[in-house]
């Protein structure tokens, strides 16, 4: 009877992959890297040397009395057409949710007498800010974006270069002072709006009291509340205004091109208003803590 030996079996590990698929892999990660961080980080530096320029620019031209005020006027009076129907009908339901909510609240609670102070402050410092950043970004960042790519595309901005005219000066300055204004106009409107649909949805709908809406308001309100709901439009009109411009003035690619920058532009400026809204409130409720009589 043989016996035969086997040769005891090598434990099989699991595949090493090759050198080609290591580097496959790895130009792979780098170019997701490449269009993805790397492309927002260079996006975001752009755009904040582009604010820095236009805001230098809009100081330096209206010192040197050569600002484009007829461009100006032409901005706002464009922006204001473009964002005050939305803003109206956007407004109105917001302020109607906003107090069906309060209601809600307050009669399981029993505070009804301080419906007034919940709803307007709550319209005041949330509401007009979220709006107005949703209007800069949807109508008025989508309009400059569209000005501006169909003149990039159109080489109408390179022709501007070559003449020797400066665009920032010419198209972004005056865009930029036109959004913080509409905007600080669009909030102020939105305040007004929202306060007089809460009043009246309170009293007509909900057999709330006139004075005790107005009175608990007055108790609780102060005017740094506004004053802070105005600089949140201030600044979300900056930040849509650069976003938009930069977006515009770099838009590629012909007609698509233009639509594809239009639709970045308002999700990048969307996104940026929201949480930039975030750390303003964040940075007024630790400065400027409610004081509790």
């Amino acid at each position: 009877m043989s016996t035969t030996t086997e040769e005891p079996r090598s434990r099989v590990g699991p595949p090493v992959p090759e050198h080609g698929e290591l580097a496959r892999i790895g130009e792979s990660l780098a170019g997701l890297w490449r269009r993805h961080p790397q492309q927002s980080l260079e996006t975001l530096g752009r755009q904040v040397l582009l604010g820095r320029e236009a805001l230098v620019q809009l100081i330096v031209s209206i010192a040197r009395r050569r600002f484009p005020y007829r461009e100006f006027i032409k901005q706002c009076a464009f922006m204001t057409s473009v964002s005050a129907a939305p803003t109206v009908l956007v407004a109105i339901p917001i302020a109607v949710v906003v107090s069906i909510q309060v209601g809600a609240l307050v009669n399981q609670v029993g505070a009804t007498t301080f419906i007034g102070a919940v709803a307007g402050l709550g319209i005041i410092r949330q509401g007009a800010p979220l709006v107005t950043s949703l209007m800069i970004a949807g109508a008025v960042g989508s309009a400059i974006t569209a000005d501006l790519g169909s003149r990039t595309i159109r080489e109408e901005i390179d022709a501007m270069m070559v003449m020797g005219v400066d665009p920032v000066r010419r198209l972004v300055a005056p865009r930029l002072l036109a959004a913080v204004l509409v905007s600080m106009l669009l909030c102020g409107f939105i305040v007004f709006v929202g306060f007089g649909t809460a009043y009246m949805f309170n009293v007509y709908a909900q057999q709330g009291t006139p004075g005790s809406f107005i009175g608990s308001f007055a108790s609780f309100a102060v005017a740094n509340d506004l004053v802070i709901a105005l600089v949140k439009a201030a600044i979300f009109g900056v930040l849509t205004a650069i976003i938009a411009c930069d977006t515009g003035l770099h838009a590629h690619g012909g007609p698509g091109g233009v639509a594809n920058a239009v639709n970045s532009a308002v999700v990048s400026s969307a996104l940026m208003l929201f949480a930039t809204n975030v750390i303003l409130t964040q940075l007024y409720n630790t400065f400027f803590p409610t004081k509790v009589v």
